[in-house]
């Protein structure tokens, strides 16, 4: 049974203190029914492992018009606060739509107007790796396997012990993904 997925990738020149990427922001919308709005938002987001919630500016409320559904109080460095909470969809990179989600108001320090918390980093496999000094971050939405470097590490040791063998585009991939390998790692 092969799983329809979608993902990005966001590489980096070197190793990057911050991952970031751009995304688009529109009033929610259903899955099944493309937004009305011909010309989402654009803004600058940081993708941050230690916010519970996904945030955005008061700059992000006011060009989408946003209304606030509720209030809250939220826990930050700075102490607790009472915040507006808003209903929208996010378009991440190429075209991983996240299509009703709750987000809080905030202030968020530098360049960025959106924070990506774990409420969306959760919902796929996310994985960052420093390889030959350049960072490379990618996400996939919905999740679909356990990536388990551990394992990984115990494949490799027993495969770098066993000749070669050379795996066909028809052939399972090696990866233990249950797809072909043409369709994973073959791409």
């Amino acid at each position: 049974m092969d799983i329809e997925t979608n993902a990005f990738n966001v590489a980096y020149t070197g190793i990057s203190p911050v991952l970031t990427s751009e995304i688009h922001i529109t009033s929610p919308f259903e899955p099944s029914k493309p937004p009305k709005e011909a010309d989402p938002k654009q803004f600058l987001a940081i993708w941050d492992t230690g916010a519970t919630n996904s945030v955005i500016t008061q700059k992000v409320v006011q060009e989408c018009g946003l209304n606030p559904i509720a209030i809250v109080n939220v826990h930050t460095a700075g102490g607790e606060a009472l915040s507006n909470v808003y209903l929208v969809s996010i378009r991440l990179p190429n075209k991983v739509i996240i299509p009703q989600i709750r987000v809080t108001e905030g202030t968020i320090s530098g360049d960025a107007e959106v924070i990506i918390g774990m409420d969306i980093i959760n919902r796929g496999d996310f994985a960052v790796t420093n390889k030959d000094g350049k960072t490379n971050f990618t996400f996939r939405i919905p999740s679909i396997e356990c990536i388990d470097f551990v394992k990984q590490q115990a494949t490799v040791t027993q495969s770098s012990n066993q000749p070669h063998q050379q795996v066909g585009r028809n052939d399972p991939c090696p990866c233990g993904s249950g797809k072909k390998y043409k369709k994973c790692h073959g791409q």
